[in-house]
């Protein structure tokens, strides 16, 4: 079993869209099984919200099911439970290793970077511009997909 948890500011944009948009490209390749996928926040401010209208109408457009998902803020407890923690930009990285004793086992990663980019997801909470960020989390997300598949992971 594979456990992803994706991770940005809020968790109602980005890593929600990260989390759709990853689920169903596994689900696509028959792959869901093997699978556990999650989204997170590194703040507190939108816990319990439910997913950005722009992240649900970005989905609904390319159509991509939204999972259904309320913010919540990745703990130390949850380093334990996910094999990789991807962060959605520079701060998310910052954050993440600051929240989870600086990433002992070496499971925090940026999404781009499995693209061969620097990088940062655009963040449409500032842009507005959710077909960009949708842009970069598929980018990213079929990074990640290569990446498992050439370190035999799926």
């Amino acid at each position: 079993m594979i456990r992803v948890a994706f991770c940005c500011h809020g968790n109602i944009c980005r890593s929600t869209l990260s989390e759709s948009v990853f689920t169903h490209k596994v689900n696509a390749l028959g792959l869901g099984d093997q699978f556990i996928i999650d989204s997170f926040a590194t703040s507190r401010e939108e816990i319990g919200n439910h997913p950005h209208r722009g992240t649900v109408n970005k989905l609904r457009e390319v159509g991509i099911p939204l999972v259904p998902h309320r913010a919540k803020q990745i703990t130390l407890a949850d380093y334990d439970k996910f094999d990789y923690i991807i962060g959605m930009d520079t701060a998310n990285i910052r954050n993440l290793n600051r929240m989870l004793n600086n990433d002992p086992e070496g499971k925090i990663y940026k999404l781009l970077s499995f693209a061969g980019s620097s990088r940062d997801i655009a963040d449409p909470w500032y842009t507005g511009n959710f077909d960009e960020t949708y842009t970069d989390v598929e980018e990213g997300c079929e990074g990640f997909l290569e990446y498992l598949r050439e370190n035999g992971e799926i």
